[in-house]
């Protein structure tokens, strides 16, 4: 019903910048939370940033003074632009999304999306 279908990804030194995007398709009727989150190999999946659809923003610790969180609601497409990245930044990055859902009604569902592959290296 709802596809989330990340870009941006790829291998960039450390020091480097990167922006991911994240668009959203199919039976939309609104978008609420949408989220960035990372899992590095052998470790759980964590919470990089959220924005809210009036554009409040929360980040982890972790990515504050570094990367910003935006969305375009006409767009249906949410972002994040990673500045100074340091190797422990390496690691898939997912975007998920709080989507209010047309179907014979209205309901709430929560969504991922596929994956890109973030590697910061020399």
């Amino acid at each position: 019903q709802v596809q989330l279908v990340e870009s941006g990804g790829g291998l960039v030194q450390p020091g480097g910048s990167l922006r991911l995007s994240c668009a959203a398709s199919g039976s939309i009727f609104r978008i609420n939370d949408m989220g960035w989150y990372r899992q590095a190999p052998g470790k759980q999946r964590e919470l990089v940033a959220a924005i809210t659809s009036g554009g409040s923003r929360n980040y982890a610790d972790s990515g504050k003074g570094r990367f910003t969180i935006s969305r375009d609601n006409a767009k249906n497409t949410v972002y994040l632009q990673m500045n100074s990245l340091t190797p422990e930044d390496t690691a898939v990055y997912y975007c998920n999304a709080d989507v209010m859902v047309v179907t014979n009604r209205i309901v709430q569902s929560n969504y991922w999306g596929q994956g890109t592959q973030v590697t910061v290296s020399s």
